[in-house]
C-alpha cells in the first residue's frame, strides 16, 4: 500500500454496521455500531471519483429496507426521503431486502447497480442515490419460476464488465443471467454448472449459484462457487468447466477475484451443505494463481479450530499491491491479510453475525482525523 493512502474496511452485521481504517493494515481503527439493530446486508466503498462513497443497504425490522450512503466515512449518512430503491406501484410489490451494491467500472462514474428481493435488479446513475428497476429483468418469464434459496430470494451478484454492456447476475435459485445490450435483454447461463437436487440436474436455470466473480485480465472469464461445485467459464457464460480438483470441499459460499492480477482468485470451502462448516473444524481460505487450476491452503494466523462459516458476501479483497483479503465469519470475527492471504490477523471479534464485508483505498486526506491509528505508519 502507499504512503498517503488508507485501508477501509466496512463490515455489515445483524445488528448494524461497523467500520476500520488503517494505514498499514495491521492496525486498525475501529468505529461503530451505525444503525444499532438494523441488519447491513449489502455495502459498497465507491472510490471512483475524489471522495470515496461508502453505500450500505440497511434492513430495519421496523422500518423496512432502504439504501443509504455516507461521502465523510460514516460521519454522517444520507438516506432519500421516498427510499433509494421503490417499487413502481405499478408493480403490486414492496422492497424485502437489498442483497447486492455494486459500484460499475471507472469508464461509467454515477453507475451503481442493485441486486435485491424480491428478485430484482436496479440501476443508478446519481452515485447511488437513486435507484430505477431494470424492468426487463422484472419482467422476464423465467421469473414466475425463480425459487428462493436458503438465505432467501436472492439477486446477489451483479457483475457490469468493464469492457461492454454486458451485465451478468447470479440468483439464488436460479443460475447465472446475462445481458449483452446494458439490460435491455437477459438470458440464462448455466451450461456445465450442475443442479444436482432437481429432477433434470442440467436445467437451463434453476442452478443454486451462491457467488460469482469476474476475471481482472479477460472480462469473459467468470469464477462462481455453486451449491457444491465451483466453476469457471472463459466464455462469459456460455459453458462451465468444475475447477473443484484441489479443494477439500466443493460446497461454500465466498468467490473473490484478485483486481489487477489475472487468474487469482480466492474461495473458503465448507464441508457441504448439510455440514455448514469448515471442514474438520479447521477455517482456512484457498487461493489459485492459474485461474483454479491448482489451489494453496492458507491457514496461518486463523484459528486452530473454527466451526463459524463465511457467508457469500461477508468477503472483500482491496486494490492495494499486494492485494488485501479479508473476511468475518458467523462467530462475529473479521480477519484480514495484507499479503493476498498468506498470512491473517485479527482485525474485529466479538460482533454480531457478519454479513457482508467490503474494502478499499482511499487517499488519508479523505479520512477524518482521528480515524487512524496514530501509531501506525
Amino acid at each position: 500500500m502507499e504512503n498517503g493512502d488508507t485501508a477501509v474496511l466496512a463490515i455489515g452485521t445483524r445488528k448494524g454496521l461497523w467500520l476500520a481504517t488503517s494505514a498499514d493494515r495491521a492496525n486498525w481503527n475501529i468505529t461503530g455500531p451505525h444503525f444499532l439493530m438494523d441488519e447491513v446486508a449489502a455495502l459498497a466503498i465507491d472510490t471512483r471519483s475524489g471522495t470515496p462513497r461508502i453505500l450500505a443497504g440497511v434492513m430495519s425490522w421496523h422500518w423496512g429496507p432502504c439504501v443509504v450512503h455516507s461521502d465523510d466515512l460514516g460521519a454522517t449518512w444520507s438516506e432519500p426521503e421516498d427510499g433509494a430503491v421503490r417499487f413502481p406501484e405499478g408493480t403490486g410489490e414492496a422492497l424485502t431486502r437489498v442483497w447486492q451494491l455494486q459500484p460499475d467500472s471507472a469508464g461509467r462514474p454515477g453507475v451503481v447497480w442493485a441486486g435485491a428481493e424480491p428478485i430484482s435488479v436496479w440501476k443508478s446513475t446519481d452515485g447511488g442515490g437513486h435507484f430505477e428497476l431494470n424492468q426487463p429483468f422484472w419482467d422476464h418469464p423465467h421469473r414466475s419460476e425463480w425459487g428462493a434459496g436458503f438465505g432467501g430470494a436472492a439477486a446477489h451478484t451483479v457483475l457490469p464488465s468493464p469492457a461492454d454492456d454486458t451485465v451478468h447476475v447470479a440468483i439464488s435459485t436460479a443460475g447465472v443471467y446475462r445481458t449483452d445490450d446494458g439490460g435491455a435483454s437477459w438470458t440464462p447461463r448455466n451450461h456445465g454448472i450442475s443442479a444436482y437436487f432437481l429432477p433434470d440436474p442440467n436445467p437451463e436455470f434453476g442452478q443454486c449459484v451462491h457467488k460469482a466473480a469476474r476475471d481482472a485480465g479477460d472480462p469473459r472469464r467468470l469464477y462462481v462457487q455453486n451449491h457444491h461445485g465451483v466453476y469457471r467459464s472463459d466464455d462469459a457464460g456460455d459453458t462451465w468447466i468444475s475447477i473443484a480438483d484441489g479443494l477439500p470441499a466443493d460446497f461454500g459460499f465466498v468467490m473473490l477475484a484478485h483486481p489487477s492480477r489475472p487468474g487469482t482468485i480466492w474461495t473458503i470451502p465448507l464441508k457441504a451443505d448439510g455440514e455448514r462448516i469448515p471442514p474438520d473444524g479447521h477455517l482456512a481460505v484457498y487461493r489459485s494463481s492459474d485461474a483454479g487450476d491448482t489451489w494453496t491452503r492458507l491457514d496461518e494466523g486463523l484459528p486452530d479450530t473454527d466451526f463459524n462459516a463465511v457467508l457469500r458476501d461477508a468477503a472483500a479483497v482491496d486494490t492495494a499491491e499486494p492485494a488485501g483479503v479479508y473476511f468475518g465469519t458467523r462467530g462475529g470475527q473479521v480477519f484480514g491479510s495484507a499479503d493476498e492471504g498468506d498470512t491473517f490477523s485479527l482485525v474485529a471479534g466479538n460482533l454480531p453475525d457478519v454479513l457482508c464485508v467490503r474494502a478499499g483505498i482511499v487517499p488519508t486526506g479523505a479520512v477524518p482525523s482521528g480515524a487512524v491509528p496514530s501509531g501506525a505508519s
